[in-house]
């Protein structure tokens, strides 16, 4: 069922497109995903759309979804990462291959492709004003300040100016402002992904060893900061208050969500009671942690492109939803789904002391699961417990309810 709403979710996004170049085609399956550590190997949202699609198989002849929606931005995507990589150059040998480390491993860009696909959806919709033109383009990569003055003693501080040829494809409906927003999407998204591994002690990330682990700490910190401080000027570059707004938010409610997460209930108690509030807490930690970035990039695509208030506030919605029931299926897969098949071990959120939608569910007609819950699951035997038990009963019957 949740891989039909995946796909199903996807397609939405697209409509009918000239026929597109033959370039290699994206898949689904970077993040950071946004959700617990100790991802290895593969992010949450990868892992969870690759089962999804699993699961559904080959849509039948004639399906309404039988066009991959992501063919549809390939040309876009294909000069992301380097784009990327342009707009984190550093002058620091150091700073330079730390703050670039996650983008040499290819990761699947599932945050910068929504928004793309968010553009392209909504490039024919109503307009703020009826009979206006598309916003003219605006020079993304022109500064507000003079050169001399962002330079100043380090004159590798300017964002340097993209190949217009691969980043700007001149028959395309999606306008620069909209592709800049896509590229620093994953900036952010990155960002808390090196803040992230810190914070949760993590080892591996996307194959390889995480930041934290290759070069410490204090280097992964830095790099994270670095990064929103050139996702900020790429931000201000865009001219857009409004867009600026929306993604400054985006920040302040990731850290939000990391502290939420500190605790898996509102009050905190040591033998909490199940209750509505439970699943409610939890529904706001991953909306801020998980949801706040796909929803608030997908308002501001609509509002670069000029689509008219209901257009942006259904790509809103849209985003919100699309995020929160990523996170689900992805901590449903926790439990579900075998560690070979994850590429990661199962269970880890529970080593985390987290308790996510499954255990809640639970918990609901196991009154005993409060207590875990409470001590966060840190007492001997704790995680095997739950582990045995596979609270998926609850689960299945508010899923197929």
């Amino acid at each position: 069922m949740a891989s039909r709403c995946c796909r199903a979710a996807a397609a939405s996004l697209g409509r009918k497109p000239p026929p597109p170049p033959s370039l290699p085609t994206p898949q689904l399956l970077p993040q950071l995903p946004l959700g617990p550590s100790r991802r290895r190997q593969q992010s949450s949202w990868a892992t969870a759309a690759r089962v999804a699609q699993h699961v559904a198989g080959t849509p039948p002849p004639g399906s309404p979804i039988a066009l991959d929606p992501f063919q549809t931005v390939a040309r876009e995507m294909k000069a992301l990462t380097g784009n990327l990589r342009q707009l984190l150059g550093s002058g620091h040998p150091t700073l330079d291959t730390v703050a670039k480390y996650y983008t040499q491993s290819e990761g699947k860009y599932v945050r910068p492709m929504l928004v793309l696909l968010m553009s392209r959806a909504t490039a024919r919709t109503p307009q703020r004003r009826a009979h206006s033109p598309r916003p003219v383009a605006v020079d993304v990569d022109r500064p507000l300040t003079r050169p001399a003055i962002l330079a100043d003693e380090n004159p590798h501080t300017p964002l340097s100016r993209l190949d217009s040829a691969a980043a700007d494809p001149v028959d395309s409906d999606i306008l620069p402002s909209q592709r800049r927003l896509a590229e620093i999407t994953e900036l952010i998204h990155t960002a808390s992904l090196l803040h992230d591994d810190v914070i949760d002690h993590s080892v591996a990330r996307r194959g390889a060893p995480s930041a934290n682990v290759a070069f410490g700490n204090k280097m992964a910190v830095l790099a994270g900061d670095f990064l929103l401080g050139r996702a900020s000027v790429a931000l201000a570059r865009l001219r857009d208050p409004e867009v600026t707004e929306l993604l400054a938010t985006v920040i302040a409610n990731l850290v939000e969500g990391e502290f939420m997460q500190l605790q898996n209930t509102a009050r905190d108690e040591k033998s909490p009671q199940w209750s509505e509030d439970a699943l409610a807490y939890y529904l706001q930690k991953t909306y801020l942690k998980s949801a706040s970035l796909i929803s608030k990039s997908c308002r501001a695509a609509a509002i670069l492109g000029g689509s008219s208030p209901e257009v942006v506030e259904a790509s809103y919605l849209y985003g919100k939803n699309l995020g929160l029931a990523f996170q689900l299926v992805d901590d449903m897969l926790d439990y579900t789904v075998s560690g070979a098949e994850l590429g990661k071990p199962a269970g880890a959120d529970l080593e985390l002391g987290l308790a996510t939608a499954p255990l809640l569910f639970a918990w609901k007609d196991d009154a005993d699961l409060g207590k875990l819950v409470g001590r966060k699951f840190s007492a001997e035997g704790d995680v095997q417990r739950v582990s045995w038990q596979r609270p998926l009963v609850a689960l299945a019957d508010s899923v197929d309810g």
